[in-house]
């Protein structure tokens, strides 16, 4: 479940819940790319920008251009592969709860 950009720590909790949403949405990510069986050409980009934003979540306070950055990387080498979709959209997802990137 995806929280909003302002909740920040539960009462007692340790962990910002936006960091656990980014963890288990990399993790999740991660699965699905270990699992899928075909290899496709920036398939070892993808695994080295989400073991990247693995070591971001590990902090309590994850770089925000850096985790954006590893998302475009992400979602470049992933391309067009239907079947990992859905997790590129809840990795954006989790990111995007720490901001929105500024357009312009």
């Amino acid at each position: 479940m995806l929280r909003s950009v302002e909740q920040r720590r539960v009462p007692g909790s340790q962990v910002d819940p936006r960091v656990t949403e980014l963890r288990s949405a990399v993790a999740r990510l991660r699965r699905r790319l270990a699992a899928y069986p075909v290899d496709f050409r920036d398939r070892s980009i993808a695994e080295e920008e989400l073991a990247a934003l693995a070591a971001l979540a590990a902090g309590d306070h994850p770089d925000v251009p850096a985790l954006r950055r590893s998302l475009l990387l992400i979602a470049g080498a992933i391309g067009s592969v239907s079947a990992l979709g859905q997790g590129v959209r809840e990795l954006r997802e989790a990111v995007d709860l720490f901001g929105r990137a500024p357009r312009g």
